[in-house]
């Protein structure tokens, strides 16, 4: 895989230092790298603030079935609902155990990351809240982070211990186990770590066709071929020098969309990588991203998590994977 240039714009701040209640189109904070993102932009569409308040947000989630998004603030210990219709946000659980990544099964079940109960739950139709996972081997997960579901309903999950490193988004704590990538199997439960040689393993997702696994490490992201339902071959996709990624979701065609964070004005936002690795576009934000997902009724609106924000904008692309 090609790494991709990383040389910052001059449009980040400006961007963001105009009035954006009266934008000129195309937005300026939509940036084509390459000509091929053209294809995944729409030139009247602008990046909209949709909701400002938190203090880190993460894990957005759609429920196309309810027009709703829900997002964690993650020191705020309160998972957030988004409604379409309207545009309010309301609280959907308080507390939240310091929930970080969501996602839904199969079902349509919510799946979530806690840091504060170091575990992976399932919020059941009436509500109730089923433990998927917090231990392994005989001892505590570290901090479970972000979480996909594959086509037979296994749920991938991270664990790079982010929630105990400090008391903001969990209680500090000492790691009892290794950093990892687990799977947990539908029909038996089983939990099994099925990539061990990461650092600090983050986002995750998979290609439209499940044939490849993306891995957000520190400072990159990693691919892995999936053979007989495992990855294999991890090899680095992108460097994310000078900054870092987060969350990550792939379209229908399957490129890979990355929060970006800590790379300062032009580099915070969300990242557009081809395939073949090579930069697209950008989404320029004011603030560091944290994570993103796709949504809206025709899934072609990226919701993005920010530091403090919520933000959306209509791309001409397709989320996959999330039920």
């Amino acid at each position: 895989m090609a790494d991709a240039p990383h040389s910052l714009p001059t449009a980040g701040g400006p961007a963001w230092a105009i009035d954006r209640t009266a934008l000129h189109i195309p937005d300026p904070a939509i940036e084509t790298v390459d000509p091929r993102f053209e294809e995944l932009r729409i030139w009247q569409s602008v990046v909209q603030r949709l909701w400002t308040g938190g203090e880190w947000l993460e894990g957005p989630v759609w429920f196309g079935d309810g027009r709703y998004l829900l997002f964690s603030d993650i020191p705020g210990n309160r998972i957030l609902r988004w409604t379409e219709e309207t545009g309010e946000v309301s609280t959907f659980r308080s507390p939240a155990n310091n929930a970080n990544g969501h996602t839904r099964d199969r079902s349509g079940r919510l799946v979530s990351c806690e840091h504060l109960t170091r575990r992976v739950t399932r919020t059941e139709p009436d509500g109730s809240i089923t433990v998927l996972v917090d231990h392994y081997d005989g001892r505590t997960l570290n901090a479970p982070n972000d979480v996909t579901v594959s086509a037979d309903g296994a749920v991938w999950f991270t664990d790079p211990g982010w929630g105990i490193t400090n008391d903001y988004e969990g209680d500090r704590a000492d790691p009892e186990l290794p950093m990892a990538v687990y799977r947990i199997d539908q029909l038996t439960g089983e939990t099994e770590a099925v990539i061990t040689e990461m650092q600090r393993p983050n986002g995750i997702c998979f290609s439209p066709d499940e044939e490849l696994l993306y891995v957000v490490d520190s400072g990159e992201i990693r691919v892995f071929d999936m053979v007989d339902g495992r990855p294999t071959n991890g090899r680095r996709f992108i460097d994310m020098a000078p900054g870092n990624s987060d969350g990550i979701r792939c379209d229908t065609a399957g490129n890979v969309w990355s929060a970006a964070a800590g790379g300062g004005v032009g580099f915070d936002g969300v990242h557009c990588y081809h395939p073949d690795g090579t930069l697209l576009g950008r989404i320029v934000l004011p603030e560091a991203c944290a994570n993103l997902t796709f949504g809206g009724r025709k899934r072609n609106r990226l919701f993005m998590a920010a530091t403090q924000s919520l933000y959306s904008v209509y791309v001409n692309a397709r989320g996959a994977q999330q039920p």
